[in-house]
């Protein structure tokens, strides 16, 4: 049986040889601390819950819902964005609902890109962002991220012939995995740089609460203290963000996200999403709207808990001697691995899942420019990360 070669580039999964890993672990015996994968293991708030529980009783909720039923999430949308960027956004021309962010750059490539054409991508990224190239047919071209630059890409040394080529760029800050931010100056650079050289500027913002700056812990409303990438393009010229509820409404397994941006580019990517999917069940649509609309309390108790999660962490990695930066945003650490794995996070990652059940992300399974760090994710309770730490330390330890 033969297979399409744009599935040739999907084979190689770091993240899968690492399942292989904690199976070993815990064949051994080994109770295993999973650090590796960014699913929050807190609750959806009560209301949300009731709002999705209520609408199963309702009939006219079990049927295939087109995009005009979806209005009423749009709506919400529009309203959640522009309260929080106070940027006006159509409903009906510039939001799309979707299967999660990770649908958004999986499938806008289909829209934007021909065989052969480049997208530049973040380097250390996101893996879905290369995956959704791949299955268009592009080419990539990956921006490194270098500690030194603030992990933000320098798009001058973006090679001319690339860049003659190129028809996407994805951003994403805050950022996974480097937990980087990015300043609005920035973004006003990337506007211009794509719309000097006719590129669609695509934001990856599922982070955009999860932020731990003194700023967002002075803020009492529900601005957000990061920017926006259509803060940079008032006029959506080239730009289209994607949101998620998975990170700070804690509805990862529901998947629901949203599109905000160009009409146009909402448009394209609608067409493609026609020919894939019908919308998710009206009732998660319904849990959205209740999310977006109600009270934020769960929002911001989420975020104090990944505060308080990073900050024992981070302060553990400390006291065993291990110097990692404290991440303004994010649910990750980004540490920089000692000597003998600094050019090998793949064998540190299994080496320490298989000998303490710890389990990590392995910098390389991002990027090549990920090669030489690891990521954890704060996806448990203080005490069983403390647990982790000391596991870690015991680890270490046996090395030196």
């Amino acid at each position: 049986m033969q297979f399409a070669k744009r599935l040739e580039p999907l084979q190689s999964n770091v993240f899968a040889d690492m399942d292989v890993a904690k199976a070993k672990a815990l064949a051994n015996g080994r109770q295993l601390i999973d650090l590796s994968l960014g699913s929050s293991d807190l609750p959806a708030s009560s209301h949300v819950i009731e709002a999705i529980a209520k609408s199963l009783d309702d009939k006219s909720t079990h049927g295939y819902l087109l995009f005009h039923g979806t209005q009423g999430f749009r709506r919400a949308a529009a309203e959640w964005y522009e309260q929080r960027f106070e940027i006006s956004v159509d409903p009906e021309t510039e939001v799309l609902p979707l299967i999660g962010s990770q649908e958004g750059t999986a499938h806008l490539p289909l829209a934007v890109l021909n065989p052969g054409d480049f997208a530049l991508l973040l380097d250390p990224g996101y893996p879905s962002h290369a995956g959704g190239v791949y299955l268009a047919s592009g080419q990539i071209y990956a921006m490194p991220l270098r500690e030194e630059n603030n992990f933000l890409p320098v798009f001058e040394e973006i090679p001319a012939p690339v860049l003659a080529q190129s028809r996407m760029m994805v951003l994403s800050y805050p950022h996974n995995p480097t937990a980087a931010t990015a300043p609005l100056s920035f973004f006003e650079q990337a506007v211009s740089f794509c719309q000097q050289h006719d590129i669609v500027l695509v934001h990856d913002f599922p982070y955009v609460d999860l932020v731990f700056t003194r700023e967002a812990q002075a803020s009492t409303n529900l601005k957000s203290v990061v920017p926006s990438i259509l803060q940079a393009d008032l006029e959506k010229s080239v730009s289209i963000e994607f949101f998620t509820l998975s990170k700070s409404y804690n509805m990862g397994g529901f998947r629901i996200g949203f599109a905000i941006g160009n009409r146009h580019l909402i448009g394209a990517l609608r067409r493609v999403k026609a020919v894939v999917d019908f919308n998710q069940y009206r009732g998660i649509l319904n849990g959205a709207i209740a999310a977006l609309n109600g009270p934020q309390s769960g929002v911001q108790s989420a975020v104090d808990s990944f505060r308080k999660r990073r900050d024992v962490f981070v302060d553990g990695l400390h006291r065993i001697g291990w110097q990692v930066p404290v991440p303004k945003a994010t649910m990750y650490v980004w540490a920089k691995l000692p000597e003998p794995w600094n050019k090998d996070s793949i064998q540190f990652c299994r080496s320490l899942v298989e000998n303490t059940g710890v389990a990590a992300s392995p910098g390389a399974g991002f990027g090549k420019s990920g090669e030489g760090y690891v990521r954890f994710a704060l996806v448990h309770e203080t005490p069983v990360l403390e647990t982790a730490v000391d596991r870690i330390s015991q680890f270490l330890q046996s090395v030196y």
